[in-house]
């Protein structure tokens, strides 16, 4: 440890820091810009200038490292002027459009300017003008004039996001900061750059010009997408989602959201939303109040109940839906006596409940792995947030190894690859349990060949001491399932890795706590798409959400949605609120347990979705529907549970047997902008290029088949 004196403060850091973190340490605030405490230093805007005593001139912050007895002093006249002038050569070229500046209110340099700018500039030659630049549906460069070339957007894409898309061309008062060759901004996690520009250079292209800062209200929520469980500062006006940008949360998204996180808020305010219920009299829709059509469905299901058995009744439930609804949707499938209801929309592999499948360790300990395998996921675009969080343990020198079916570009080292076909996997994994019996000198699980592969994965996952085994949303939906978790399972008990489910979706957790499957010898998600006589579909849209891809066949077919979805089939439309117009709980995948509250009114007729079943459920005249609020939902699902899921619900254990030879298709698995009915609809995200390669998939599997 160093110790040092900062504005007369004495204050002790570890050797090798810079003056910057210092100051952070001991609350002393230095001006800066080009400094992130997530990137790397560059000590490009020179405005952290201090005057560090002994020294011949302004030294700064962000650069100079501690040593033992400095003597800093950050407010001292040497500073202020050095800072002073600092700013004075940055405002040289910046165009004063701070009325019309989607930053205005919220920007660095503005705020920094008042207490470091003068009223007036010495500087009369004509300001420099940069040429707007397209790079994508997301983010607006078309004020690139106002950049200072902090670099901080550049560092972000080299080292968070993985890819350098954008760069410094040129030199002097030419350089610019662009895209080469003209190509676009494609990362998965973009949408950070415009949260970290400290100018308004990069400005959300969809937000553009729709409000002023100081007109939003800011809100507290979660994200809805993956199982990261992301905190999210919710931004509206007039009822309306406006913007989202991230909550700082260190132990879960840090200081970064995904895309799609980001831009899926569009959706909410489109054409596409369900805003009263609606019956289908003699093949026409037509809307009706919600007494009409609560007591048109509670009537239908005592009367199939009544002719055909509780059997003939089930529930497709969308593990993107709160614990809440989640909750009172198997209670009310139950409570009328059947035991068809399943989250798990995309497996292939049902196989009984043994314990809540989850991460197997906490999301922060993925930025500090040793070694890690990864089946069965393309990490980047399933799971972005992770897959950063993965790329700090690969910078930091983690041996990664994956096992897909194609080789995926993760924007980071990999050091074993494995590409088979889906049916294979099961196999490689039994060769790699091999390798590592043969390291140990224990019996194998299974039959299995040592390949030089193998050999490599194996002794990545025996060195170290911080590793893990991520079984990913193909493997999760794998016809073969439990025997990829058995044999993950062997390989952590003898390697000393966690293992554990990188999840799907952002309640994946929930809806396994509050037994959204077929607890004794109910119909799972394949079975109910036909066969039943009614079916209530919560939040999801099967020929987009299920492993089969197709319309459901049932007499009647009850959707549960914010939008104007699955038409064609159902009979009845009930408009639920989206994450944003209802209280709810979200589980991700580490088990942290995460409620919000509605940020906007409801729009039309919408009501939360836990209302809706309570009223179904009385209406029905079932017992166990007598909440009040969503916390009394919550409490009822979760048994007490508040911060985490208590550990005797997690368990990735399996009493599994290994089967190699079974034979499994391609499992099916959500493109990163077509995991929900939000993400579907956004016009933003649909037209990124991610989307457009999604489509070019699918046609190319519609051409095979």
């Amino acid at each position: 440890m160093v110790e040092l004196d900062i504005d007369g403060q004495k204050v002790e850091i570890t050797e090798g820091s810079m003056i910057m973190h210092a100051a952070e340490k001991c609350g002393t605030y230095i001006p800066h810009f080009c400094y992130h405490k997530k990137l790397s230093i560059a000590a490009n805007c020179r405005m952290c200038l201090v005057d560090v005593e002994k020294a011949p001139k302004p030294m700064p912050a962000c650069a100079t490292p501690v040593t033992q007895g400095m003597i800093v002093r950050t407010k001292s006249d040497k500073a202020i002027k050095a800072q002073q002038s600092v700013m004075e050569f940055l405002l040289i070229n910046h165009p004063l459009d701070c009325p019309i500046c989607d930053q205005g209110g919220e920007c660095q340099l503005q705020d920094l300017a008042v207490g470091y700018g003068k009223s007036s500039s010495r500087y009369d030659e004509e300001k420099r003008v940069v040429a707007n630049k397209d790079v994508g549906p997301l983010i607006s460069m078309e004020e690139m004039s106002r950049c200072i070339h902090c670099t901080r957007c550049v560092r972000f894409g080299q080292e968070v996001a993985g890819s350098m898309e954008l760069g410094m061309s040129h030199r002097g008062e030419h350089a610019e900061i662009e895209t080469f060759v003209g190509e676009t901004v494609d990362s998965e996690l973009s949408g950070n750059m415009i949260d970290i520009c400290p100018v308004g250079a990069l400005t959300s292209k969809p937000f553009r010009y729709s409000a002023r800062t100081w007109e939003l209200s800011r809100r507290k929520s979660v994200s809805p997408h993956d199982s990261t469980g992301a905190n999210l500062i919710v931004q509206v006006k007039n009822n309306a989602v406006m913007r989202v940008v991230p909550l700082e949360n260190e132990a879960v998204n840090e200081c970064w959201i995904a895309d799609r996180d980001r831009f899926s808020y569009e959706a909410l305010n489109g054409e596409d939303r369900l805003k009263t219920p609606m019956l289908k009299q003699g093949g026409q829709w037509k809307e009706v109040d919600w007494q009409t059509a609560l007591e048109y469905v509670a009537n239908g299901l005592k009367q199939i109940k009544t002719e055909n058995g509780a059997d003939a009744i089930g529930a497709l439930l969308s593990p993107h839906s709160t614990t809440e609804e989640l909750y009172l949707a198997t209670q009310l499938v139950r409570g009328l006596g059947s035991d068809n209801v399943d989250a798990r929309l995309r497996n292939a592999e049902f196989g009984k409940a043994e314990g809540v499948r989850w991460l197997g360790t906490s999301i922060a300990s993925l930025s500090n792995l040793q070694s890690a395998l990864i089946v069965g996921s393309n990490l980047r675009k399933d799971h972005p947030l992770f897959a950063q969080r993965i790329r700090q343990s690969a910078r930091r020198g983690c041996a990664l190894s994956a096992i897909n079916s194609v080789v995926y570009d993760w924007a980071m080292p990999v050091a074993n690859s494995v590409a088979v076909p889906a049916g294979q996997w099961a196999q490689t994994l039994a060769d790699v349990a091999a390798a590592v019996a043969a390291e140990k000198g224990v019996q194998a699980p299974a039959s299995g060949h040592a390949t030089e592969a193998a050999q490599k994965i194996a002794k990545s996952l025996v060195k170290g001491e911080r590793k893990a085994i991520l079984l990913g949303n193909a493997a999760a939906h794998h016809a073969n399932a439990s025997s990829l978790l058995a044999l993950a399972d062997w390989l952590g008990e003898h390697t000393g890795a966690t293992v554990g489910y990188l999840t799907e979706a952002a309640n994946t957790l929930g809806a396994q706590l509050v037994g959204a499957q077929p607890q004794m010898s109910g119909k799972n998600a394949a079975q109910m798409q036909s066969g039943l006589k009614a079916l209530l579909l919560l939040n999801n849209e099967p020929e987009h959400d299920t492993a089969a891809k197709a319309a459901v066949q049932a007499d009647m077919v009850v959707t549960l949605s914010p939008f104007k979805t699955n038409m064609a089939f159902s009979d009845v439309l009930l408009p639920i609120s989206p994450f944003t117009e209802t209280a709810g709980t979200f589980v991700n995948a580490e088990g942290r347990i995460q409620s919000f509250h509605g940020v906007v009114k409801p729009l039309g007729e919408t009501r939360p979705g836990w209302k809706v079943l309570r009223v179904l459920g009385s209406t029905l005249g079932l017992s166990g529907f007598e909440f009040e609020t969503a916390q009394d939902v919550a409490a009822a699902a979760l048994k007490g549970d508040k911060e985490f899921v208590s550990a005797s619900n997690l368990s990735n254990a399996t009493k599994s047997s290994f089967d190699l030879g079974k034979s499994a298709d391609e499992p099916a698995t959500a493109l990163i902008y077509q995991l929900d009915s939000l993400t579907r609809r956004a016009p933003a995200l649909q037209a990124t290029a991610d989307a457009k390669a999604g489509d070019k998939v699918g046609q190319l599997e519609e051409v095979v088949a």
